[in-house]
């Protein structure tokens, strides 16, 4: 079989597209989608029952992804045996601009959190030849998160991306543009054709005017031991093979929670999603139960009083008789209070098995902090696994983009030398990842911890400003600088 014709290509996206259906996946990125922007009753048949949403699910999202992404995040490149100072100085610039310049720790949220949606996520490098990096010359890295739907492994049933015969990501363009395409690269525009929009594409709406799906295709070729690329959509081929020259795929890939036989991941949303209904279907019933019989009613005597008046202090005529069995007032039905019980527990018991504990969320009084850091990272255990993960897909992504200097950037200058980062193909580069804490209370802690320090007199007052954050005390440099004016002094 030719690996590299559109019709090959075709089956083989086709084959990724009925696994993904097999397993659900489109129906439950939708479902999914719905529950977390708070469309949670589609489809509900119950057209007179309100239809409150008290949305917890979110939240919980929200927490779990903020959780695990730091505020800060550094990889740090270095070489086994030393002697490269100038290489390493000049690799750690480079991944520091590619960090700077893409916002990676913005989008690693993104990416964290379309797992936590879809399921997978996927992030993939490109180099761009057009772009300008911060010394101002041509060549760049560009990361871009892809969603999992577009990406379709030849192994379904592993999630190693280094272990895949190919790798397809598909993407829609306009029919006009990728005639455009096939035309300067000397195929008859009229050959392409448009297709038929997928399900996997159904949140797309290309009613104005026809789409295309482009596939490109990554693989190995067992000669060079580099990835090779072909881009081709269903009637031809558009560009390729082509040799990148990498020996990595260009991409990672993390499940929130493997799935057994299948490379797409379980989402946080899915096992959350029959708690929501569960509470919601509770407050409807209740709100409609509190809409009905929560206020009471008057029986009265129609053959005594032929109209009943509501108003007050206005008086009601009757014709003769006792006024005792004119009328009645029916109390209001009770709600049972396990109804609020069962609604409080639902909610708690979700958030608190994803470590979203009232410690976690900061909704315990600030009276002793080291007790609320420990019960903080007790509740970070549940998601730990995940948070591993994560970091092991950073250190990867680390030597994707090392994969990339070495083959598109050339030499690069630094402090005044030149430095030729091709020769990082013949050196074992080791990546350490460097994570800074996003928790108020870690901070919290330290200032706390400071202030002992400082008070029993184990650091002084200059010591104790350098180690201060910035955000804790206003104008710090200058005081810093006074301090230090003062101490000098003193020694003198």
């Amino acid at each position: 079989m030719k690996i590299h014709d559109a019709e090959s290509v075709w089956r083989e996206y086709r084959r990724g597209v009925a696994h993904n259906e097999t397993i659900g996946l489109y129906d439950t990125i939708e479902r999914n989608y719905n529950f977390l922007i708070g469309k949670q009753w589609e489809g509900a048949a119950e057209p007179d029952v309100p239809k409150p949403v008290f949305n917890f699910i979110k939240r919980s999202v929200i927490y779990a992804v903020q959780s695990l992404v730091a505020s800060s995040m550094r990889l740090s490149v270095s070489f086994a045996g030393g002697g490269q100072d100038a290489l390493e100085k000049a690799v750690n610039a480079e991944v520091a601009d590619i960090f700077e310049r893409n916002d990676l720790v913005l989008m690693f949220e993104d990416f964290l959190r379309n797992a936590a949606v879809r399921g997978s996520t996927c992030m993939v490098a490109r180099w761009d030849a057009d772009a300008f990096n911060s010394r101002g010359t041509r060549g760049a890295i560009v990361a871009e998160i892809v969603e999992n739907d577009r990406v379709f492994f030849g192994a379904s049933a592993s999630d190693d991306v280094e272990e895949q015969p190919y790798i397809i990501i598909a993407r829609r363009e306009k029919l006009r543009d990728v005639r455009e395409t096939a035309f300067a690269n000397g195929i008859l525009p009229n050959a392409i054709r448009a297709d038929a929009q997928k399900a996997e594409f159904a949140a797309e709406r290309d009613d104005d005017e026809a789409c295309v799906t482009v596939l490109l295709r990554f693989y190995k070729d067992a000669e060079t031991g580099t990835v090779w690329c072909v881009e081709t959509c269903r009637d031809a081929v558009l560009r390729g093979p082509w040799d990148t020259g990498l020996s990595r795929y260009p991409l990672i890939w993390m499940p929130w929670d493997a799935a057994r036989d299948s490379y797409q991941g379980q989402a946080l949303i899915t096992s959350l999603i029959p708690n929501q209904i569960f509470v919601n279907k509770l407050f409807a019933m209740s709100m409609l139960s509190l809409m009905t019989t929560a206020h009471p009613k008057i029986i009265y005597d129609r053959t005594r009083i032929s109209r009943w008046d509501n108003r007050v202090g206005a008086a009601i005529p009757m014709l003769g008789g006792d006024v005792n069995n004119v009328a009645r007032v029916v109390e209001a039905a009770h709600l049972s209070p396990q109804v609020a019980q069962f609604i409080d527990l639902t909610i708690a018991y979700s958030q608190t098995l994803l470590g979203a504990t009232p410690a976690a969320l900061g909704e315990v009084r600030p009276d002793n902090s080291s007790a609320i850091v420990a019960l903080q990272k007790a509740s970070a255990l549940p998601n730990e696994l995940t948070r591993r993960r994560l970091y092991r897909e950073v250190e990867r992504f680390g030597r994707v983009l090392i994969d990339m200097l070495a083959t598109y950037a050339g030499e690069v200058e630094t402090d005044g030398k030149r430095v030729d980062l091709s020769v990082l193909k013949r050196y074992g580069a080791g990546l350490r990842l460097d994570v800074g804490s996003a928790a108020f209370w870690s901070e919290y802690s330290m200032v706390s911890t400071l202030d002992n320090l400082l008070t029993r007199g184990l650091i002084d007052f200059v010591e104790y400003l350098e180690r201060i954050p910035d955000a804790h005390l206003p104008n710090k440099h200058a005081l810093l600088e006074r301090a230090r004016g003062k101490k000098d002094n003193l020694a003198v």
